[in-house]
């Protein structure tokens, strides 16, 4: 079963560019996990603050509204499409993920490969 999974880091104790030896524990993390046949693809965000929008549909109007935002705690750290036997399995990814990532939380998604169960 292919999930999609978003993390949301806790902007109190996650906050920033992670430093160089994160980046090196998550790029090892994401390798085993590609070896496990679990990762199929995914990647952090930059700020989106400097590097985002938001565009929105309104009673039938588009706007676009640059950063700073007013809720900050929800900016997104990063998604990925991952590969379960099981919804529990997936769990027991996301436990994983933020043994690596730290603080935070992963929503995660299983993506409908077929008509929707019943």
């Amino acid at each position: 079963m292919r999930y999609f999974s978003i993390y949301v880091p806790d902007q109190k104790t996650n906050a920033g560019r992670p430093s160089q030896q994160k980046q090196e524990e998550m790029n090892q993390f994401v390798g085993a996990a590609i070896q496990r046949g679990e990762f199929v693809s995914g990647g952090g965000f930059l700020s989106v603050k400097d590097h985002g929008c938001i565009v929105r549909r309104m009673n039938g109007k588009n706007s676009i509204v640059d950063g700073p935002y007013a809720e900050s705690k929800e900016l997104l750290g990063g998604f990925a499409m991952l590969e379960y036997p099981s919804r529990e399995a997936a769990i027991e990814g996301a436990k994983r993920f933020l043994d690596v990532a730290g603080d935070g939380e992963c929503v995660t998604y299983q993506i409908m490969d077929g008509p929707p169960p019943e």
